[in-house]
C-alpha cells in the first residue's frame, strides 16, 4: 500500500513540477485529482484515524482548480 502511495504521490508531484512553468491549466487538472484522490480514500475507508481529513481537502482542492480554471479562462497569465 505504501508504494501505491508514493506512485501516486509522485505522480501529482511531477505533474505539480510541470505545471510551474508549463500552462496553469496543469495546477487545476492536478488539483482536481487529487480531489477525486480524496474522495476514493474516503469512500473506500482509506483513511483511519482522521476521518474530516479526506473531505475537508477535498473540497480546498476542488475550489482552488475552480478558481483556477476561472482565472485561465478570463486570461490571466501565471508566468510573469
Amino acid at each position: 500500500m505504501i508504494a501505491v502511495e508514493a506512485g501516486i504521490a509522485a505522480v501529482f508531484v511531477i505533474v505539480a513540477a510541470a505545471g510551474i512553468t508549463g500552462p496553469a491549466w496543469l495546477l487545476a487538472a492536478g488539483l482536481a485529482g487529487h480531489g477525486a484522490k480524496d474522495l476514493w480514500q474516503q469512500r473506500s475507508h482509506n483513511v483511519a484515524n482522521t476521518r474530516w481529513w479526506s473531505p475537508f481537502c477535498l473540497v480546498v482542492d476542488w475550489v482552488v482548480a475552480a478558481i483556477l480554471n476561472v482565472l485561465i479562462a478570463a486570461g490571466v497569465d501565471f508566468h510573469h
